[in-house]
């Protein structure tokens, strides 16, 4: 710390003054070097308690200077504490308390330097009074910079907060925007989508025909898309506002409108289930959606399996399919739902295995923090994961 490295110096230079002095200064007792020690340690503490260290200093060198006459030497703890009582804003008191001590210190000069023309004591006066004068102005200089300083930091803060709230303005004109555009094309083209699906299927049933399951899938998909697009315009208007749940627990039914579609898939869930983080959830959903789509898309006649696992401390979910439309050793192209998936999982801070399989076929494999504990999880009793298997499994 500056000050109390000044301390020490102040001290020790006021020690060797009063061991040096000589004739007829009187000789320094204990209690003098008592003073010094008192005065000096006044240093360490002006700027935590300035005014404190400011009247220590001033009685400890003015008695000092009664008993001893050390002459301007004594002055020195004062001017360092008049120039932080200064700095701190205390201008009146630092003003009085240097204003008695010159005023001691002129008389003890005075009766010390019988002998001495007055001139020369008039001349230590004056110029110890500059000394003080510019203690204070430097100390009005140091108040004034730090003011200085504090305003500008307000105003790069108050700048940095117009800049994030114009930032906020400007994404959430951009959201709107965004929602208004979806909303005028593709909830149109939606809605008829899912308007023709609708009377299909009633003709269908109304002349007693059987309706064929990819329309049913047709009309699934598109009330499911309906839903999930309100969903993401409720969240473009309000974004403080959660999207409807798209998350592990409706896994099931994905995999049902899957094969729906005509692929053979299948659902396991492994571990103890338990509430999971929103962002996780969802981000779980949509890679299985997204894998299940590009088997549907790309693989040709195949079948795939879903498998979730909870882990300690991690969500697992890996999607194999046994397609044709990769080969053995093809690297996976980066396509848009290949670089979405790793943008998720990245965002999470998880891991992303995405590439063909050694016999035949393509395996995503996401790895997902749920950011607890980890601790011991148990595997759900057999029964069950049968049954839920069971519940999914099969070719439509």
């Amino acid at each position: 710390m500056p000050e109390a490295a000044l301390a020490g110096a102040v001290t020790v230079f006021l020690f060797a003054g009063a061991l040096s002095a000589p004739p007829p200064a009187p000789r320094p007792q204990v209690a003098d070097y008592l003073l010094i020690l008192a005065g000096g340690s006044a240093i360490a503490v002006c700027r935590r308690a300035p005014v404190a260290a400011l009247l220590v200093a001033a009685a400890c060198m003015t008695v000092y200077s009664l008993r001893a006459h050390p002459g301007p030497p004594a002055a020195v703890p004062v001017l360092a504490t008049v120039y932080a009582a200064v700095g701190a804003g205390h201008r009146a008191l630092a003003a009085g308390t240097a204003s008695v001590f010159l005023g001691v210190f002129l008389a003890t000069d005075l009766s010390a330097s019988a002998g001495q023309p007055a001139e020369q004591v008039t001349q230590r006066t004056i110029l110890l009074l500059g000394w003080f004068v510019a203690a204070a102005v430097a100390g009005t200089v140091s108040r004034h910079r730090r003011a200085y300083l504090h305003q500008v930091e307000e105003r790069a803060a108050e700048a940095e907060r117009t800049r994030e709230e114009t930032a906020l303005r400007r994404a959430g004109e951009e959201r709107l925007r965004i929602a208004r555009e979806l909303h005028d094309s593709l909830t149109h083209t939606i809605s008829i989508i899912k308007v023709q699906a609708g009377v299909a299927v009633h003709l269908a049933r109304k002349r007693g025909e059987e309706v064929p399951a990819a329309l049913l899938a047709i009309q699934e998909a598109s009330r499911e898309a309906m839903r999930e697009l309100r969903a993401t315009l409720e969240v473009l208007r309000d974004p403080g506002d959660e999207p409807a749940p798209n998350g592990v627990e409706r896994l099931a039914r994905l995999v049902e409108r899957a094969r729906a579609t005509g692929l053979s898939a299948t659902l396991v869930v492994r571990g103890s289930r338990r509430d999971l983080p929103a962002e996780v959830d969802r981000a779980a959903y949509r890679i299985v959606q997204e894998a299940l789509t590009n088997v549907a898309r790309h693989a040709g006649p195949a079948s795939a399996s879903v498998c979730v696992g909870y882990g300690p401390g991690e969500l697992s979910v890996r999607i194999d399919d046994d397609g044709g439309g990769t080969a053995r050793d093809a690297a996976p192209e980066p396509g848009v739902g290949l670089t979405g998936m790793r943008e998720r999982v990245t965002a999470l801070g998880g891991r992303l295995h995405a590439g063909p399989r050694p016999g035949g076929g393509f395996t995503v494999h996401a790895v997902l923090p749920t950011g607890e504990d980890p601790v011991e999880e148990t595997e759900s009793p057999p029964e069950d994961a049968s049954k839920e298997r069971s519940s999914v499994e099969g070719t439509p």
